[in-house]
């Protein structure tokens, strides 16, 4: 099954993530299909070059935003 979910990068105790869509049999921080974003919870915009058609497209072919994630576009205000 695919999920869209975060993979965890930057550096100690500055975490950056990037929103990617991968098979949810893959490590966190494993291969991906596609990058759609990235989340930075340091920054003033915590979201940035998020490709919502992208995600809207993996939504239709069956992909599950992981918890975090639609948390995050609905907080945004993200219509999906």
């Amino acid at each position: 099954m695919v999920k869209i979910r975060m993979q965890r990068g930057g550096r100690t105790h500055k975490p950056i993530y990037t929103i990617v869509a991968a098979n949810s049999r893959e490590p966190r921080d494993g291969k991906f299909l596609e990058k759609l974003g990235q989340y930075d919870p340091n920054a003033e915009t915590v979201l940035k070059d998020v490709n919502v058609d992208g995600i809207k497209a993996w939504v239709a072919k069956g992909a599950r935003l992981s918890d975090t994630v639609g948390s995050l576009l609905k907080k945004q205000g993200v219509k999906l």
